[in-house]
């Protein structure tokens, strides 16, 4: 029996020594030596702040905003916007992609360094494994900085990062926003990456983002600036292994098997043919004018003890935070800065709230405040992913046991098809390719107000990611949102009702308003509905 105890003090001995190393080989460098930088001021001559000024005189208090509802004019937009920039750029994503449409925003980002533009490229770390070489190369260019949002600190065995340091590392920037000198912005839910921009094969993501102008730029260039100073913000030479990446700084070297040469050509083509940088700095573009309300969380909600020094108050819950202040009608712990905002931003909802969000995990509270607005007489539709649909199932798992009671007390559900595709933007709000999900978070409130941003409905954005967006006070806006969307869902989309015997059942309408009812989550496999049920049990929603 003494030899077992012993050996059982040596194991856990042995056990404690190896996560012990393991922590200290996750050690992040120190930030003394990183400098602070702030964004240029916005009265600097440029070709921009000429094309905008008029505009915004005769739009006094109000912001010009542009919705990019179609992919391809969404990567058109950006690259016309890196090259109009002529004093800075400043670029903060989640996802940016080493394929062909993030390798051609490289490449304008290098050209624009290159003719004396600051750029400064803030990136989250949860999606970047891989690129460290290319990512080296761009920060070897003179007016180049990368940084890196929470960052591994192994590079190559980053699961290490989530046995030592899971806290941190759960905690992940979820903003997305590109701004030319202090006059022009976009922003909204679009990442970096081909299936953004219905580039390519495969899955193809339905999303949203608006460009634009006025007073609201400046707000989002002070937001920018807080995360590039944050505590979680590294200078990515600080944390790269500079052995390890060779590469001469040649731009070539981003054009690997990723890079498809046709599909560039023919967005070069679209490039020409669109003629957006003329518009956009003639001061041509269509933009609509409107107040705005920017709605951001502090990026101190990513460091792992952001709960314990941010939260001495619970805020409102992440199902909207849809009431007007300083009493929140619902109490929920540990939800962020952007849901203060958006309740200090809209009104509570009085006739109709549509929700639209690839990702809904309501939770217990969410479902009592939507059944609160129902008893109330509100009209609530919401449109997320079917499982079809969806590129991230665990998340489903955490939506299917909140249907039925849904359901039950009127909330229209809708989920969009995996084909559910729109084909003409001009008809409605969305366009999608033969394969579409679901990714543009936005929701409208009695045809007056529209929230566009990176927000999802779940409470991985509630209480863990950093988001951002805009909430816009127009009626204009808010009103065709809601027609496109109304006009669209029966085609695009599956309504999920309760039959008869108390089951649920998905119905599909197409061209010819010819119905079909599916007992069944349509176009899934037997294997995946059970996956996903099992998935349901565990508890696990307060990650997803």
């Amino acid at each position: 029996m003494k030899n077992k105890s012993n050996f059982g003090c040596i194991a856990q001995l042995f056990a404690i020594g190896i996560l012990s190393l393991l922590a200290a080989c996750q050690t992040l460098p120190s930030l003394d030596n990183r400098t602070v930088d702030v964004h240029f001021a916005a009265n600097n001559p440029s070709t921009l702040s000429y094309a905008n000024a008029p505009l915004i005189a005769q739009h006094p208090n109000l912001s010009g905003i542009y919705p990019l509802d179609d992919g391809r004019e969404a990567l058109v937009a950006r690259r016309a916007l890196i090259r109009a920039a002529e004093h800075s750029l400043d670029l903060q994503y989640y996802i940016w992609h080493n394929d062909t449409s993030g390798q051609l925003l490289f490449h304008e980002l290098v050209n624009a360094a290159r003719r004396g533009v600051r750029v400064r490229l803030l990136l989250d770390d949860n999606n970047t494994k891989g690129m460290d070489p290319v990512l080296h190369v761009l920060n070897k260019e003179p007016n180049i900085e990368i940084r890196i949002f929470n960052p591994f600190a192994d590079r190559h065995v980053r699961f290490l990062g989530y046995l030592t340091d899971f806290a941190r590392l759960n905690r992940r920037m979820h903003n997305k926003s590109i701004t030319a000198d202090n006059q022009v912005t976009i922003l909204g839910g679009r990442n970096i990456g081909d299936e953004y921009f219905d580039i390519g094969k495969g899955m193809l993501f339905v999303d949203l983002d608006v460009m634009a102008i006025g007073p609201i730029v400046n707000q989002v260039s002070e937001n920018f600036d807080l995360y590039w100073n944050s505590p979680s913000s590294y200078p990515l030479g600080s944390i790269i292994h500079r052995k390890r990446n060779k590469l001469h700084a040649d731009m070539p070297v981003f054009k690997r098997k990723t890079y498809n040469y046709l599909r560039a050509e023919s967005y070069d083509q679209a490039y020409i043919k669109d003629n957006f940088e003329s518009r956009l700095t003639n001061g041509t573009l269509d933009y609509q004018w409107v107040h705005l309300t920017l709605v951001s969380d502090d990026p101190a909600k990513a460091l792992p003890n952001h709960k314990n020094r941010k939260q001495k108050n619970p805020d409102t819950n992440l199902m909207l935070a849809a009431n007007t202040p300083p009493k929140p009608i619902i109490k929920y712990k540990n939800t962020s800065l952007t849901l203060n905002q958006l309740a200090a931003s809209v009104v509570e909802p009085k006739k109709d709230l549509l929700v639209i969000t690839p990702y809904f995990v309501p939770t217990k509270t969410g479902l009592d405040y939507l059944i609160k607005l129902r008893r109330e007489g509100v009209n609530i539709k919401i449109l997320t992913n079917s499982l079809s649909a969806t590129d991230v199932p665990i998340v489903h798992s955490g939506y299917i046991n909140y249907r039925v009671p849904l359901l039950q007390n009127g909330v229209e559900l809708y989920e969009l098809k995996k084909q559910g595709v729109l084909k003409n933007k001009k008809e409605h709000s969305f366009s999608g390719g033969s394969q579409s999900s679901l990714h543009a978070k936005t929701f409208t409130i009695d045809g007056n107000q529209l929230y566009i941003g990176s927000l999802n409905f779940d409470p991985r954005s509630s209480r863990l990611n950093t988001e951002m967006g805009v909430v816009i006070q127009s009626t204009e806006m808010a009103q065709y949102m809601d027609k496109a969307i109304n006009d669209a869902l029966p085609y695009v989309s599956y309504q999920v009702k309760i039959a008869e015997d108390g089951k649920l059942e998905w119905i599909k309408t197409d061209e010819n308003n010819q119905t079909k009812v599916y007992r069944k989550e349509p176009d899934t496999t037997r294997w995946q509905r059970i996956w996903v049920k099992i998935l349901s049990i565990l508890p696990i929603e307060g990650m997803l």
